[in-house]
């Protein structure tokens, strides 16, 4: 049996064109043109020749169609950026790990999605209530990938490949997914949960909102998500040095820039103080990312807690590649790279231990 729909899904998951792919396997672009729209059905031979061009095991041109992540109806963080391979290549990110998804509840009980929706609200309004209805009051956001997971968001990373993708959301039959970037700092990926999060709420729907309106009303959602008024407010940091700055954005897991431009939005710093402190932060370094920062990267506690239990059934995470038609070392791109991978003479390279989450076999 071949799939003509994953052969197309492997190849833009590699950004390869199909002039690409005749390069790097020996087969025409016509003929490969022919297979992705079944109108041929390539041999055994000629088959394994491309799953080896598009490093992807012989099986998964054979499984079921991956689930689709329709482009209308996701959300990128950053999209002006990408260019359409950069775009397909994610969105082929997240058909994988829609499928890895579709495995873990077939094998796992998994939290229920808890994710309102505030289309109707204002951003700040509607990140008030939604910390209201998780009942974070106005201390700091825990812990974001755990907390989204905890309410039913299947957060995956993306391949570290994929270089302009910062993050992307959609809602698949009811489930909504977030898929993150690992390669920023962790105030900026909890930034870009908290941004994802605020599509979630405010975009939901088959058409996404895009464009620069959905993407400012996203990151005004994250911004008082993470740093709610009344908790700024009691912190007193109205006019703000950025020596200040630097040691009060600590409390909340944000960044220098990101602190700032919440002070500028509560009228905390007036907007010529606000210039003159985003000019200073730059200079030091904190307009791409934060100096000297020990923020560890927030990654996933819900697959740390699979992996625990196939550990605990002797399970090697083999076996789930296996199943999901793809290589160890590629499933570890979309699990934050928290699967145990065997090196050379035997040794293995495993998660440290997560606190337990509600997770039933």
């Amino acid at each position: 049996m071949f799939t003509p729909e994953r052969l197309v899904l492997a190849r833009k998951r590699r950004r390869m064109t199909l002039a690409a792919l005749s390069r790097e396997s020996g087969f025409s672009a016509q003929s490969i043109t022919a297979f992705e729209n079944a109108r041929k059905v390539p041999s055994e031979e000629t088959l394994s020749s491309l799953a080896a061009a598009l490093r992807f095991p012989l099986s998964f041109f054979s499984a079921p169609p991956a689930p689709d992540m329709v482009p209308g109806a996701v959300s990128f963080r950053a999209p002006s950026k990408m260019s359409a391979a950069e775009r397909d290549s994610a969105l082929s990110c997240g058909a994988i790990a829609a499928t890895l998804n579709h495995w873990l509840e077939e094998h796992f009980s998994l939290p229920e999605p808890d994710v309102p929706t505030y289309g109707d609200l204002p951003p700040e309004a509607a990140a008030e209530q939604v910390r209201a209805d998780w009942g974070l009051g106005e201390a700091p956001a825990p812990n974001m990938v755990h907390l989204l997971e905890a309410h039913g968001v299947r957060v995956f990373s993306l391949a570290p490949d994929c270089l302009d993708a910062d993050a992307f959301s959609t809602t698949r039959h009811g489930t909504p997914y977030i898929l993150l970037n690992t390669r920023k700092t962790g105030e900026r990926g909890r930034f870009d949960a908290a941004h994802e999060l605020g599509h979630l709420v405010l975009h939901s729907g088959y058409e996404t909102p895009r464009g620069p309106a959905a993407e400012a009303a996203a990151d005004a959602f994250a911004s008082a998500f993470l740093m709610p008024k009344a908790g700024m407010l009691a912190q007193q940091v109205n006019n703000a040095s950025v020596e200040r700055i630097l040691s009060a954005k600590r409390r909340w897991g944000v960044s220098a820039m990101a602190f700032s431009y919440r002070l500028r939005t509560l009228q905390l710093l007036s907007e010529w103080r606000f210039q003159q402190t985003a000019r200073q932060l730059a200079q030091l370094g904190y307009r791409k990312g934060e100096p000297g920062s020990t923020m560890v990267r927030e990654n996933s506690k819900l697959i740390s807690k699979v992996f625990e239990a196939l550990r605990a059934d002797k399970v090697p995470i083999s076996e789930l590649a296996k199943a999901v038609h793809i290589y160890p070392e590629e499933l570890n791109h979309y699990v934050f790279g928290l699967a145990p991978i065997s090196f050379r003479g035997g040794e293995q390279k495993s998660a440290p231990a997560r606190p337990a989450l509600s997770l039933v076999r």
